[in-house]
């Protein structure tokens, strides 16, 4: 009987060991196993002398599926659409310069056309012939813009609640923006990470509170860096739309969105419709900004169910 009672509260004991001694390897221990559980590997290759991390998965033989993650985002939000995706495709998400663990190098540009074109770097160095390109939200705006510059050298695009257009209605996050001297985006300090969540999702989880320093900690470590960079990217946004240029995409386009989005209205999807010949799109009535990460499941099959016939 002891030693029953301790194989069963042996793990237990552990984990609450490692969620109040030790947060970080707590953190680190399951993002190894949503990496695994997507069977993505992490990987490098130097680009220009810049070191790209990116996790890689799914069959080689199996169609290419390059994926660019969000402003303040990293390779680690597509590791819980991974499982759905990697089945059928090989898979590759890098973190860009800037963001994740990537080189943060605050001289650096990070206006969307530089962007761009380091992604197109990237997947030449990786020797990428036609890859799906998708992004969500600034990975999305980088996407299209991938589409529009370098015609020939995707497949498909899918944008996720992308930035880079203009919709009829202004968002929650230009209204708060509008004034050129607060960031919604950035986080002021830890406690601040709650409304930060609820800005982005659209049914916040529940993040236990020994986990939050390590959660956030690369959010308040490059605050003012990232600050800087929202700041480029929204006006940009702002003065140079691609609305007058989305008629350029030649690829089949697939348009995904979640209702609740604060940050990107939902109006940019009918500009979108209109403006890229042949598009389809889905809007999700449960989800806010990154449903690959609210809602994997159901966005991996709207994802299949288009790159299946593409």
């Amino acid at each position: 009987m002891r030693i029953l009672l301790i194989l069963i509260f042996a793990p237990l004991i552990a984990l609450a060991l490692m969620y109040f001694v030790f947060p970080g390897r707590l953190v680190a221990i399951g993002r190894a196993l949503l990496r695994r559980r997507g069977g993505m590997v992490q990987k490098s290759i130097v680009v220009d002398g810049r070191n790209w991390p990116y996790l890689e998965g799914g069959d080689t033989s199996k169609p290419l599926l390059l994926l660019v993650h969000g402003f303040a985002g990293d390779k680690d939000n597509w590791s819980m659409i991974a499982p759905y995706l990697t089945r059928d495709y090989h898979v590759i998400a890098p973190d860009l310069p800037g963001f994740g663990e990537n080189e943060r190098n605050p001289d650096l540009a990070y206006d969307l056309q530089a962007q761009t074109a380091r992604l197109k770097a990237f997947a030449d160095a990786l020797g990428l012939s036609r890859p799906h390109v998708g992004g969500n939200s600034m990975g999305g705006w980088i996407a299209l813009r991938y589409a529009i510059e370098y015609p020939d050298a995707l497949a498909s695009l899918t944008l996720l609640n992308n930035a880079g257009v203009n919709g009829a209605n202004e968002s929650e996050l230009q209204k708060q923006a509008a004034n050129e001297d607060y960031n919604p985006l950035v986080l002021a300090n830890l406690e601040d990470a709650d409304r930060l969540v609820a800005m982005v999702v659209h049914k916040p989880p529940h993040i236990p509170a020994r986990l939050k320093p390590v959660l956030y900690a690369d959010g308040l470590k490059y605050r003012d860096q990232l600050d800087t960079i929202f700041w480029v990217i929204a006006t940009e946004g702002r003065d140079h739309p691609l609305n007058d240029r989305l008629g350029e995409v030649k690829v089949p386009t697939l348009i995904i969105w979640g209702r609740h989005d604060k940050l990107l209205d939902v109006s940019c999807v009918p500009v979108l419709e209109a403006g890229i010949a042949g598009s389809v799109s889905h809007i999700f009535e449960h989800v806010g900004h990154v449903p690959m990460i609210e809602d994997p499941k159901a966005t991996a099959a709207v994802m299949k169910g288009f790159l299946a016939k593409h």
